[in-house]
């Protein structure tokens, strides 16, 4: 695209100012790409050490600030000190940290202690008291994350005005990444990792250090399922448990713990699933009371206390606490998924990894880590072991040291002369010339000489295991195994099996009282729900003029109703939504009851309990066509009380039938006064649910057209059977001299 010179509006500043268009692609490459991957490097991904850098930056300053060992200090003070490393603001840092704490709830390891309230993770509304009423220190727990800090174990970089250094990761002992929970969202990428329980990813992380090739249902055996900090069930699927660990995507079911308390007829809800909150569970409980669906129970209410978190159901004297906890799990947050995406950075590089993957990075990164550790303690022990032998070399003759130091006119030269007399490196010399005087006997330098030779012992051992890959990883499995028994803790989320899942019909349907009735559809669009006794009891129906039945079934309150339109398209519908009439009434409107479009009637309707691809609806439309089309075309992952472009729509629809395992007899009219009496399985089978179909019945010409398709063989009359066809197109048979019902 070629630049363009664009003139500003006047500026009374500068007498004219030049811009330059730039394209479309350029702006995306230079402005909005830099942009994009420091949100998704800086802010959005956690690192392999299991932390993003606001909480890397927290950490990191409170170590600094000595408060992994010290008293506890006001959050506000933490909060102004990290501001030296993280320029974001006091509140997104103290939000940070607020999360981190053992008060929040939020992580199975906690890693700062903390005093004052700071909320809870299983409710939105439960707010933080402000930074200066808090306190805070690092947990004990802390010193496996900052284990090595201090001798080059991990890189540090300037902070952002280059005044002090951070470090690019923690040299955590552990797979935090897999231990405490990390939920962001960057550009075009998220992450949502669930915590796994300490004990378990430690067992994990060393049978893959002993045996790379551990399989995924090894390592099932071993890391169970997630584990998190507000406990409650995990609905137990080993397929899709193995699908998460093998790609690092995929959901897990989730319900709460309650008990049943008889003495006061209420349930507790003792534990909820990691992603609810307790007024979203309140709320949708409170609207479920309000509009009848949930009539044992009474009141909810929000019980929670110094003992931690309970919310009651008051239920009614009969109610069945089975059938209310139903209820609940179907309709509220009490049965809630936790999504799982595991994205993690690797060096700066986002990437999506199962379990395994991401222990075997982490283990790349803690080798990394031990191996610049035991190469900074090899150094020191070399340069004390180098100095500790230049002191040997005196020990024969001590006097002659003091000597030279003695006889040394001027400063300079004490060192020169000690390294010539004793043939000493300068810095062997240096660390002689500086003992006290006091320390210059045999005794002393004894004593020091003494520890030559188990450091030479310790330096042969740190060069052994630098050497030595499995002495190596032994090394990093021996601190998995201290920090397993030092901070392992049992699980606090129940695995329990898996139930066979409940279709959302079924879920739906639990809020309905069930019984027998009877449902009408007539020509006219009206609907009537009838009960037992009523049908029985009914001698004709009430109904316009011109008006009759074109479809009566008996069955349940728990199903679905399909209406077809003559606009392509279908509404579902429950019984339920109808409520109970008698014969003697008009019914409802159908169009009106549904909301549907203006000028849209409805042409047929059908009772379903499920979408079963085996069966098919036959339509027929006006202009003579016909088409048969399965039940399994209109199945979506969510329940659509409108189906738009479910048929054709190229010609009004004149009827439609439903066939299941059988073929079916149907019989067309024509309001040219010809009929025609067709099996169903005649009429073939389209893919494509909108396709236009085959002709059926020929029309003799234009204006003609089709006005009657029904299933009701019985009440057109015995003399149908004269209309049979076996083959089609047909011109179907004249009416006039047949005797029929209507």
């Amino acid at each position: 695209m070629a630049k363009k010179k664009i003139k500003a509006v006047d500026n009374p500043l500068e007498n004219e100012a030049v811009a330059t268009a730039q394209p479309i692609t350029e702006t995306l490459e230079k402005n909005y790409m830099p942009y994009a991957m420091s949100v998704i490097v800086s802010r959005a991904l956690p690192e392999i050490d299991g932390f993003k850098p606001a909480h890397r930056k927290l950490l990191y300053t409170m170590y600094e600030m000595g408060l992994l060992n010290k008293q506890k200090t006001k959050s506000a003070n933490i909060v102004g000190q990290t501001m030296r490393l993280n320029p974001h603001g006091d509140a997104s840092i103290y939000e940070t940290m607020v999360r981190l704490t053992k008060g929040h709830e939020a992580l199975l390891h906690p890693f700062i202690d903390s005093k004052g309230s700071f909320g809870k993770h299983y409710s939105r509304d439960m707010a933080y008291a402000a930074s200066r009423y808090t306190e805070a220190k690092l947990d004990e727990f802390c010193h496996e994350l900052f284990s090595g800090i201090d001798k080059d174990a991990v890189d540090f970089v300037p902070n952002y005005d280059n005044t002090m250094e951070e470090p690019t990761l923690l040299p955590t002992t552990f797979p935090n990444i897999l231990v405490s929970p990390n939920l962001g969202i960057a550009v075009g990428m998220a992450c949502s990792i669930c915590s796994f329980n300490l004990a378990e990813i430690c067992d994990g992380t060393i049978a893959l250090l002993k045996n790379p090739n551990t399989t995924v249902d090894r390592m099932l055996d071993i890391v169970k399922a997630p584990d998190f900090s507000g406990g409650a069930q995990i609905l137990y699927d080993r397929d899709q448990m193995r699908k998460i660990y093998e790609s690092g995507y995929g959901s897990i079911k989730m319900r709460a713990k309650y008990e049943y308390v008889k003495k006061n007829n209420c349930i507790d809800v003792l534990e909820i699933p990691y992603s609810s909150s307790i007024e979203a569970i309140m709320k949708k409980a409170t609207d479920l009371i309000k509009s009848g669906k949930l009539r044992e129970v009474t009141d909810v209410r929000d019980a929670i206390d110094l003992n931690g978190f309970k919310l009651t159901f008051d239920l009614k004297k009969d109610a069945d606490p089975e059938v209310v906890m139903k209820k609940l799990f179907a309709a509220t947050e009490l049965e809630n998924n936790f999504d799982c995406n595991f994205n993690v950075l690797i060096d700066g590089t986002p990437m999506q990894l199962g379990i395994r993957e991401i222990l075997n990075e982490w283990i790349k990164f803690r080798v990394k880590c031990v191996t610049r550790e035991l190469t900074f303690e090899l150094g020191k022990k070399e340069h004390k072991l180098e100095l500790l032998r230049g002191l040997a070399a005196i020990l024969l003759d001590i006097d002659k040291a003091i000597r030279i130091i003695r006889n040394t006119e001027r400063e300079e030269d004490v060192v020169p002369n000690l390294a010539a007399g004793f043939s000493l490196t300068k810095i062997q010399a240096e660390y002689i010339a500086d003992i006290k005087l006091r320390n210059l006997n045999r005794q002393y330098i004894i004593n020091r000489v003494e520890e030559i030779s188990a450091l030479e012992a310790e330096i042969a051992d740190i060069r052994e295991t630098l050497r030595d890959e499995l002495k190596l990883k032994g090394t990093i499995i021996a601190k998995l195994q201290e920090v397993k028994k030092k901070y392992g803790k049992p699980r606090k989320t129940e695995i329990v099996a898996k139930e066979e899942t409940s279709s959302t019909k079924e879920k739906e349907d639990i809020f309905f009282e069930n019984y027998n009735c009877r449902i009408v559809l007539t020509k006219g669009g009206y609907f009537k729900k009838l009960s037992v006794q009523a049908a029985r009891a009914a001698d004709e129906h009430k109904l316009k003029d011109g008006d009759f039945v074109i479809y009566q079934e008996d069955t349940d309150n728990r199903g679905d109703i399909l209406f077809f339109t003559d606009k392509g398209q279908i509404y579902r519908a429950k019984v339920a939504d109808f409520e109970l009439t008698k014969a003697s009434q008009m019914g409802e409107y159908v169009a009106t009851k549904l909301s549907m479009d203006d000028e849209e009637h409805v042409v047929a309707c059908k009772m379903v309990y499920d979408l079963n691809p085996e069966h098919h609806m036959v339509y027929i439309f006006e202009n003579g066509k016909g088409l048969r089309v399965s039940l399994g075309a209109y199945e979506a992952k969510t329940r659509r009380r409108k189906i738009s472009s479910a048929y054709s729509n190229d010609s009004p629809l004149a009827g439609a039938v439903y066939e299941g395992d059988k073929p079916i007899n149907i019989f067309i009219r024509s309001d040219a006064g010809r009929g025609m009496l067709i099996k169903s399985n005649l009429v073939p089978v389209k893919a494509t649910r909108t396709a236009a179909g085959v002709q059926i019945m020929k029309l003799p010409k234009k204006g003609v057209k089709i006005d009657l398709v029904t299933d009701r063989i019985d009440d057109i009359g015995q003399d149908a059977l004269k209309c049979k066809k076996l083959a089609l197109p047909s011109n179907g048979s004249l009416l006039a001299q047949l005797k029929f019902n209507f």
